[in-house]
């Protein structure tokens, strides 16, 4: 009769964790896709609530002052973290939902939609008549570009992507990769547009044409969701049944042997 439970067991673990190997590995038809097939070079677009650094250099420092403000540590700060040194950081600048920031001798400028390239030009362009013999060297930066990784994966987790440009594999590598019970056919991406619109989009990491997928690069503020697959929502009920189910065959073994003794 132990034995019999041992088999038991057995079979119902086997069907409740068996996983086809053809749902596991990512980009399977990749030896068809078209190798002449160019895509657009990914560039971050500025969005609402994005937050940017902005730096003005050149060779005379005077002449750049104006246009990098800088925050300064109270003194109360000082005193309650004990601090003996600070180091000056640059003004941060919060683009509103009108995509606006208020920038030096600029005033309010729309830089909602532009790339970090795109803006830059705009701001040397600008104030380049404030400075002799050179131009101004721009460099902007988005201080809070961030992903989410959430579901079957092995570290969920929301990351801050320091060089605005990151692809969905990337993601996942973040997080650790996707558990075995995570649906490569079917990752979920939430996206909210500039203008507040969201999407959910389907996205099949079997299928190697995902490469060339207008989605295949995240935006910041990103959400990515792995679904369990049917095994691990098999297992999920195992747990609540099992001992309903082994106590139940137990019964009917029980009830066989007694029958088989009084014959």
């Amino acid at each position: 009769m132990k034995n019999l439970k041992l088999l038991l067991a057995l079979g119902l673990f086997l069907v409740c964790s068996c996983t086809s190997y053809k749902q596991v590995p990512y980009l399977q038809n990749s030896a068809t896709l078209d190798s002449t097939q160019v895509s657009e070079l990914y560039d971050a677009r500025i969005q609402p609530k994005d937050l940017l650094t902005i730096t003005v250099s050149c060779k005379d420092f005077n002449a750049a002052i104006p246009f990098n403000l800088i925050v300064q540590t109270s003194q109360a700060a000082l005193l309650s973290t004990r601090a003996i040194t600070t180091q000056p950081s640059l003004q941060t600048y919060l683009v509103g939902n009108d995509g606006g920031i208020d920038f030096p001798t600029l005033g309010h400028i729309i830089v909602g939609g532009m790339t970090k390239t795109e803006l830059e030009a705009f701001i040397r362009e600008n104030i380049k008549h404030h400075f002799t013999n050179e131009e101004p060297i721009i460099t902007v930066r988005m201080v809070n570009y961030k992903i989410s990784v959430l579901g079957e994966v092995m570290r969920p987790n929301s990351y801050t992507i320091s060089n605005e440009k990151v692809n969905i594999f990337e993601a996942l590598a973040l997080a650790g990769d996707l558990t075995i019970w995570g649906k490569r056919d079917a990752v979920k991406l939430i996206r909210e547009s500039a203008d507040g619109t969201k999407q959910v989009v389907n996205l099949n990491l079997n299928d190697a044409n995902i490469i060339y997928s207008p989605y295949y690069y995240l935006q910041q503020n990103d959400i990515l969701y792995v679904e369990p697959n049917k095994a691990k929502s098999r297992n999920s009920d195992v747990g609540s049944s099992t001992s309903l189910w082994f106590s139940a065959v137990s019964i009917m073994i029980s009830i066989v042997n007694l029958m088989a003794n009084l014959l």
